[in-house]
């Protein structure tokens, strides 16, 4: 099989993205642009990928990891330029080296798949990715000759009236043969305005020489998308957001308003669960079969067990069971494990705490750095008191326990299986299996005295 090599071209500073952070690094749907580009690159056998990096390098190594190797282009002289940094690496390779923009997160795996097959079919030297657009304005357009090979790619100001034309535009993705491609970019001149080696120039050098150069026509053209502001950057999120949303509901998800519903690509989510409008699903979610999300709901990094409902709620870097009920408005805070059957009611916060089998916090409570048994039933307005202003301490609940209504629960302690606890108590002390805690002061009731507190 033929080796295959790609070279992310990702050392452009971006300025008119008009930020600080490196522009491969802004976010399409929660992932860095050049992280898109990778991942896509990685759904077809690669035996190395090379992403050419400038400004803020050590900023894409932390995000590209050992995905790829990377070369740093000390100064940005061009595209052709920037790819004569991987020479050391891949000049004596045989095989098809791909060389694509680390801000075009939009192209699938499909695409790119498709054109390394295309490239290789042809037995040509070169293929360019190409689209058609509708208002072709600003695109270099390609222009081909009766045998429909590329003869050349003329940029707007260069083109004829004639060529202006065309439709048929460079997307700025190739795929060359290795061997080929280092040679051409030996000769491509620096000797034109911007003084700056362009890798389109290859494509005429290897036309000069005789080579066979192809072009594939993707027919999506918002996949060719490149992101060089703020205004594309949404353009791509849009796109990015429509594609994820229609690959789950043709999974068997209903998405109730997709345009509403934002849902990152490492997201997992089981047949005929349901996410109503304004769910936003981030990280490694993974919500089971059935369950039903939002409205208004944020999960962030969890597992959803199936049949379980998260309405208008937050739930962060947590397990969720099975038939699970959360909301309105709970926030589960993460390190949290919430069991099967479980009812977490409106204005609950749970942080980093065990519930069990079958337990219910019902209303406006508290539960933190608590290991809660099964069947326990936790009054409305409960707190577990887990910080004394320096440390953090635990709560135990055992099994089968009810807690009154406003009560508190002083860790670190221990309420004993079967144990109830009287509404407005305040526990600092274990309570025993079985027992009945009460730690409120005694009611006193003084007969007349509102009378006397009127008069006065």
């Amino acid at each position: 099989m033929t080796k295959r090599y790609a070279v992310i071209l990702a050392a452009g500073k971006g300025t008119r993205m008009k930020s600080k952070l490196y522009k491969v690094l802004h976010p399409v749907m929660g992932r860095p642009m050049v992280q898109h580009v990778i991942k896509q690159l990685q759904q077809g056998p690669l035996n190395e990928i090379v992403t050419v990096v400038g400004f803020g390098a050590e900023k894409v190594a932390e995000v590209v990891g050992d995905d790829s190797q990377l070369v740093i282009q000390e100064e940005q002289l061009g595209t052709g330029h920037a790819v004569r940094q991987a020479e050391a690496m891949l000049k004596d390779e045989e095989g098809t080296t791909i060389v694509v923009c680390g801000d075009t997160p939009l192209i699938s795996g499909e695409t790119y798949k498709n054109l390394f097959e295309y490239h290789e079919a042809q037995g040509a030297k070169a293929t360019v990715l190409t689209a058609e657009a509708t208002n072709p304005t600003g695109y270099g357009r390609v222009i081909r000759n009766d045998a429909h090979e590329v003869t050349r790619i003329v940029e707007q100001k260069d083109a004829s009236a004639e060529e202006q034309l065309v439709k048929e535009i460079n997307t700025g993705t190739y795929c060359f043969d290795n061997k080929a491609l280092f040679k051409a970019l030996s000769e491509v001149s620096n000797d034109n305005a911007q003084g700056e080696y362009y890798l389109p120039d290859v494509i005429e050098i290897l036309r000069r020489e005789g080579e066979k150069v192809s072009a594939f026509l993707t027919p999506d053209f918002s996949e060719t998308l490149g992101v060089n502001d703020r205004v594309a950057l949404s353009e791509a999120e849009t796109l990015m957001k429509r594609r994820i949303n229609e690959y789950h509901m043709r999974n068997g998800v209903t998405i109730i308003d997709p345009e509403h519903t934002y849902i990152e690509p490492d997201v997992e989510i089981g047949q005929d669960a349901v996410i109503h409008p304004g769910s936003i699903l981030t990280g490694q979610t993974k919500i089971g079969a059935e369950a039903i999300v939002g409205p208004h709901s944020e999960v962030h990094n969890c597992e959803i067990g199936s049949h379980s409902t998260v309405k208008q709620s937050v739930v962060e870097d947590s397990k969720i069971g099975k038939r699970v009920a959360i909301g309105p408005y709970a926030h589960i805070r993460p390190e949290s494990a919430i069991a099967d059957d479980i009812k977490i009611g409106n204005f609950v916060e749970i942080k980093k705490s065990a519930i069990g089998h079958g337990s219910k916090v019902s209303h406006l409570s508290y539960i933190g750095d608590t290991e809660m048994g099964t069947d326990v039933n936790v009054g409305c307005g409960t707190i577990t008191v887990n910080y004394d202003g320096k440390h953090k301490f635990l709560t135990k609940i055992e099994d089968d326990v009810f807690i009154g209504c406003n009560s508190n629960l002083v860790a670190p302690v221990t309420v004993g299986e079967g144990a109830y606890v009287a509404a407005g108590s305040t526990i600092t002390e274990d309570v025993p299996n079985e027992a009945l805690s009460i730690a409120r002061a005694r009611q006193t009731n003084k007969d007349g005295y509102a009378s006397r507190l009127k008069k006065d």
